[in-house]
């Protein structure tokens, strides 16, 4: 899929969903006079829209950001599964109360964490995220972002969002360039974001 593509509109029947192999995708939502929000950035081995698997449609767009590589799961095949195969039932509903969980946290830091707060939080869980499937080399990762598009992500102007990427280059904590994140010190980028993976539950899944 090529860069800014949206793959899923809001309310289009849905009969897939979809998994991401390869590369970045964003969900958002927008109104009418074009201000978007990103509500969530999505890594490689997500489900983009297995919500939509029960709800049989959207109510936001899925856009791809950079090239990415998907696979389709047919929501006739998901209902054989889920049927046949308990173990596997229980990981996909894991997947959606982690995809919750992710949610809740956006919006804490929306809500409470200030602007470079949010940028550091923002990049923080990507970090934990992308170890996950080991794109992380070192502290370095892709994320092919431009400034408007981390604006969206964290509510923030592109003015104020390039405001609070110089303060977290100022105090050495992350460097951000090009579609690339550079972590200078993460203990002091996880503190200054009072950054807590709790929510991410890592290392555990359903039994």
């Amino acid at each position: 899929i090529p860069p800014r593509r949206t793959v899923l509109q809001r309310g289009v029947p849905l009969e897939r969903s979809i998994l991401l192999l390869e590369g970045f995708m964003c969900r958002y939502k927008d109104l009418r006079n074009g201000r978007r929000q990103i509500t969530a950035l999505h890594v490689p081995g997500d489900f983009l829209d297995l919500h939509g698997f029960t709800l049989k449609q959207l109510d936001h767009d899925v856009m791809s950001i950079g090239h990415a590589k998907v696979a389709y799961a047919l929501h006739s095949d998901l209902i054989r599964l889920t049927e046949t195969l308990p173990h596997l039932t229980r990981l996909l509903w894991f997947s959606t109360n982690l995809d919750a969980a992710m949610h809740r946290e956006w919006e804490l830091s929306l809500g409470q964490r200030m602007g470079a707060e949010r940028a550091a939080h923002l990049i923080c869980e990507i970090h934990a995220r992308l170890q996950i499937v080991e794109l992380v080399r070192g502290n370095e990762f892709d994320l092919p972002l431009n400034q408007a598009e981390v604006g969206e992500c964290l509510g923030l102007t592109v003015v104020h969002t390039n405001r609070v990427l110089r303060e977290l280059r100022e105090r050495n904590l992350a460097h951000f360039s090009r579609g690339r994140v550079r972590i200078e010190d993460l203990a002091a980028l996880k503190a200054f974001a009072d950054f807590d993976p709790t929510y991410l539950y890592l290392g555990r899944t359903a039994r």
